[in-house]
């Protein structure tokens, strides 16, 4: 395998070059969880991985429940399959608190604050099915945990996420809101953290492959001890590939990807593609302009899996406006490819879309 192979075989693993699946959990499953803070671009991240799919399609699953978002694994918004978010759960709440103790404990929160903020939460959810943040916020208050400060009321909601107690529910008027997991979810299987461990490692490798440790434990958010115990579990389905003294892992009888005709995709902020990754010179060409690193996470132009631009969408009037800025020339089959993409984004949204 040289720096070319691993590109192409990414894109293939992350179904970013063909992909056969059709509904939103089928990514999930896939992928174990997707980055999705920003919501809106978490959407179209999810459908450039299927056949054929509209941001009504995707807001529809998440409105039924069939997705759903949380903090999982790093602190952070997470979309993951109903079926596996009890046992992810289990496996990473405790790290992703850990991320959160200092502000915690700046924020005045303990075992005991969130004891009460639970209670208050599960009274109101079990009457009201599924409320927003706004409506939660004087329910709280009233059971003595003052949350005025956004900041502290959302550290007081990451908590009750991670405790297992609620997550997301439909969108009402576009607004957000929260639901009792046991609502949402009402039965899943319970795996043994060694299962769960060699689970959670060869989802990663499968879908995000080649990979090294280090790329592991920065997605996951596990220890380095219990990545290496993931993968010694799982190694008789992965593959061990030595690239430049680092060794990759991904899964059995993956294979190199072939070469295929030039591709062009126009991946969201925070895309699987771009975050999960520890080390991510190998999508930065050599010439590109100087101030583009291998943090740039934004929306970014991708052309043959590497990082070619940045791109913007602006709607004004009923107006959708895609500005694409290259960091280099394109060249006519480059053009092409990026004009496929425009309009590929263009079926996704439903509307009509003017390049900039």
């Amino acid at each position: 395998m040289n720096a070319s192979d691993l590109i192409r075989t990414r894109l293939k693993n992350q179904r970013l070059t063909s992909s056969e699946f059709k509904k939103p959990i089928d990514v999930l499953h896939w992928f174990g969880a997707m980055q999705a803070q920003d919501f809106n671009g978490a959407k179209w991240a999810l459908a450039q991985r299927m056949r054929d799919a509209t941001d009504t399609d995707i807001e529809k699953a998440f409105n039924e429940g069939n997705i759903l978002r949380t903090h999982i694994m790093r602190p952070t918004w997470h979309f993951v399959a109903p079926d596996d978010i009890r046992w992810l759960l289990h496996l990473t709440a405790s790290r992703v608190n850990q991320a959160c103790g200092t502000n915690y404990r700046k924020l005045e929160l303990d075992d005991s604050v969130f004891r009460r903020s639970n209670r208050a939460l599960t009274r109101a959810l079990q009457k009201q099915g599924y409320l927003t943040r706004a409506a939660l916020k004087p329910i709280i208050n009233e059971a003595g945990v003052l949350v005025n400060d956004p900041v502290r009321l959302a550290h007081v909601l990451i908590r009750a996420e991670l405790d297992g107690l609620i997550c997301s529910g439909p969108k009402v008027k576009n607004q957000f809101t929260y639901a009792l997991l046991e609502e949402r979810v009402r039965h899943t299987k319970i795996l043994q953290r060694d299962e769960s461990l060699a689970k959670l490692s060869l989802r990663y490798f499968a879908s995000h492959g080649p990979a090294t440790l280090r790329d592991f434990v920065w997605w996951s958010g596990l220890t380095l001890a219990d990545a290496k115990i993931g993968i010694s579990l799982a190694q008789r389905q992965l593959t061990k590939t030595v690239l430049e003294d680092q060794v990759y892992w991904t899964a059995n009888d993956v294979g190199v990807a072939q070469r295929r005709s030039r591709s062009a995709r126009l991946l969201p902020a925070f895309d699987e593609y771009l975050v999960a990754y520890k080390d991510r010179k190998a999508i930065i060409k050599e010439n590109h302009p100087s101030g583009v690193d291998n943090n740039m996470l934004g929306p970014s132009i991708i052309i043959d899996g590497k990082l070619a631009g940045t791109w913007k969408r602006t709607t004004d009037n009923q107006q959708t406006t895609l500005a694409l800025k290259p960091f280099v020339r394109l060249t006519a089959t480059e053009k092409l490819a990026v004009a496929k993409e425009v309009e590929r984004y263009a079926r996704f949204i439903e509307m009509e879309v003017r390049l900039a």
